[in-house]
């Protein structure tokens, strides 16, 4: 419910232009939302917000003293509000939607596609992680009148909050990149998480398309059971998918490849063969919105991913660093390395892991898995940080050996010891969970 709680009658034909939670990026015209946090309250912050040029705030009806002199609407729960509004903002566009989910790469996978759609369209797409219940409906407002395609990634860290998200953005087209071990310790197992991550078609409109990775027998096991209605392309590294890549050459700063059912030579300037899969999700969304293979290398070049994924920097001393320091699961984090390990053009190879979280009771064993499957003649030194990297030490020492294992739990020891090893020889991948913060690592290698 909403109500004025004063005569607005003066403000009855302010235009509002955008939606804000955060009083420090007011901007002339917005409507200010505030939200009730464990360490601050928004509220406190709305007169500062209309000061700064919004037009109008909400107040939640629960919090006492709202001010009667500004141009305010009570409401019962303003994420309910923001929900609500951006609900029936989506519902008056005339836009296509494209849904993105998956335990790993769903961000990759988003900028990919939103990469290529730009060949052809005006697309907008998810900035940053904002992918949840408070991040999407703002993505959502914040989209332009004559946007063509919006390119929403979806997260979720429990049951039924996908299946929230698509109901609100009502996809034309969704993507599933894969099923990992991320929120296990919510779900309970991967069959859980798959379960979890096919709620996204449960918004996908009639007839609409999904786009599976193939190579996952959780996903293709349980799709018809989920939609029968839907068109359902897949992709992934073996020859029974619809799409699947051939004539992988691994460059210093990306990929070459070719793909089932064409000559075409595609550049994808992204590590990683892992890389690839995401992109031929993408591809397959593109083509749906009728974008040929051959156009396809000009998106591919063009692609601009969100920091902090795969992303290749330079050192003080001339090291290179693969900063892959946003997520980490046990599917990922083998990813990486297997980037790492076949990178041969480097004369050192240094691992440096932290802990992967919210992986449930087996953590540890995890954990200690990474440890013991790296390779000694393809990796030369492992540094880890934090509690459970020591299991990863643990491991890798049965591999790797005593003396070129390094465990910490203090990121400052890390770094002291880890700029004894580096020169421009060197390179130096570093991944963990995102609460872990390792790229204070690269930031201290990058400092001169």
């Amino acid at each position: 419910m909403i109500s004025a709680k004063n005569d607005i009658s003066s403000f009855a034909e302010t235009n509002i232009m955008g939606v804000s939670i955060d009083s420090r990026k007011i901007a002339p015209g917005h409507l200010f939302i505030p939200f009730k946090g464990e360490q601050s309250d928004g509220h406190k912050y709305v007169e500062d917000s209309i000061q700064k040029g919004a037009a109008a705030a909400l107040w939640q009806s629960d919090v006492p003293n709202p001010p009667t002199h500004l141009p305010i609407l009570i409401v019962d729960d303003c994420l309910g509000a923001l929900q609500e509004l951006a609900r029936k903002y989506r519902n008056e566009l005339d836009v296509k939607v494209v849904g993105i989910t998956g335990s790993n790469g769903k961000t990759t996978t988003k900028d990919m596609t939103a990469g290529l759609l730009s060949i052809k369209y005006k697309v907008q797409k998810t900035e940053g992680n904002f992918n949840n219940q408070i991040g999407l409906p703002l993505t959502v407002l914040a989209l332009e009148e004559d946007t063509e395609i919006a390119v929403l990634e979806m997260g979720m860290s429990g049951r039924g909050e996908i299946e929230f998200l698509t109901k609100l953005a009502r996809p034309d087209a969704v993507v599933i990149t894969n099923i990992g071990e991320s929120h296990l310790l919510d779900l309970g197992s991967r069959e859980g998480i798959a379960e979890a991550k096919l709620e996204i078609l449960q918004g996908l409109g009639e007839g609409g398309l999904a786009v599976l990775n193939g190579d996952e027998p959780l996903l293709m096991e349980r799709i018809l059971q989920h939609k029968g209605n839907v068109k359902v392309q897949t992709f992934g590294r073996n020859n029974t998918n619809d799409l699947f890549p051939t004539d992988i050459i691994q460059l210093d700063q990306g990929n070459r490849f070719k793909i089932n059912g064409s000559d075409e030579s595609f550049e994808l300037p992204v590590l990683g063969t892992h890389n690839i899969l995401n992109s031929l999700g993408a591809m397959l969304i593109a083509r749906y919105f009728s974008i040929p293979f051959e156009k396809m290398n000009e998106g591919l070049a063009s692609i601009k991913l969100t920091n902090m994924r795969m992303e290749l920097v330079e050192g003080q001393n001339g090291e290179k660093i693969i900063n892959d320091a946003y997520n980490a699961s046990p599917t990922s984090m083998m990813a990486a390395i297997e980037l790492v390990s076949n990178l041969k053009v480097y004369e050192k190879r240094i691992l440096v892991l932290g802990d992967m979280l919210e992986l449930g009771p087996q953590e540890e064993q995890y954990h200690l898995q990474i440890g013991e499957g790296l390779d000694a003649d393809k990796v030369d030194l492992l540094f880890t940080c934090g509690t459970l990297g020591q299991q990863i030490a643990k491991g890798a020492r049965k591999t790797l050996g005593e003396k070129r294992v390094f465990a910490f739990t203090e990121k400052s020891e890390l770094i002291a010891k880890l700029k004894q090893h580096v020169n421009d020889k060197t390179l130096v991948l570093v991944k963990a969970s995102r609460g872990m913060k390792l790229e204070e690592v690269v930031q201290a290698l990058q400092k001169k």
